[in-house]
């Protein structure tokens, strides 16, 4: 099972892992806290203090178009909020 999906890069997100030292990431719905913090050590070989997860809900969206109005929906996902431990950091941008 792949834990780790993508990383959170946001404005806000950036912001706060500059501060805290906390990064966010979107991960499998499954993964529970220590799984993520597992996967997280091995991937960017860093030591993780403490992990907090949330359920994003998937929100209804609609689109006004030719054919008329279109009713949808966005993707439910978990994120996760990872706290390092001491002075490391994850450095996102380096496979780019």
């Amino acid at each position: 099972m792949n834990i780790i999906i993508k990383p959170l890069v946001t404005e806000k997100m950036t912001a706060i892992s500059e501060k805290t030292n906390r990064y966010g990431f979107i991960v499998d719905r499954r993964a529970d806290k220590q799984q993520i913090k597992d996967a997280i050590e091995k991937l960017y070989d860093v030591k993780v203090e403490s992990v907090n997860t949330l359920i994003q809900r998937g929100k209804s969206t609609t689109r006004y178009t030719k054919a008329g109005l279109i009713k949808g929906s966005k993707s439910t996902f978990k994120k996760a909020y990872v706290q390092l431990k001491g002075d490391a950091t994850i450095d996102i941008f380096s496979g780019i």
